[in-house]
């Protein structure tokens, strides 16, 4: 099963995972991912498509300093099949 549009902004904002949270992606076809959801300028556009740019764990640290957009990528929430919080010292593992 794939993550709709609706399930995954349901989870950002029903968990209240601020931009700033690190999330567990797992992936139909990838492997899972720790990364932190951004809300860009075109959040709501890429949201309409079910797609989400996420910083991943190696670039969050630098992402928090720095704000640079091109440290996200883009990912289609189709591939998604399961988002779950990760806690800060995981989180901080995996960086």
């Amino acid at each position: 099963m794939h993550m709709t549009t609706e399930v995954i902004a349901k989870f950002l904002e029903t968990e209240n995972i601020p931009t700033s949270k690190s999330v567990k992606i797992d992936f139909k076809k990838r492997n899972s991912l720790i990364g932190v959801f951004v809300k860009g300028s075109d959040y709501a556009d890429l949201k309409s498509k079910n797609f989400w740019r996420i910083v991943t764990a190696p670039n969050i640290e630098e992402w928090h300093k720095t704000r640079n957009m091109n440290l996200a990528k883009i990912f289609s929430g189709s591939e998604i099949t399961k988002l779950s919080e990760v806690s800060e010292k995981k989180a901080a593992k995996v960086v």
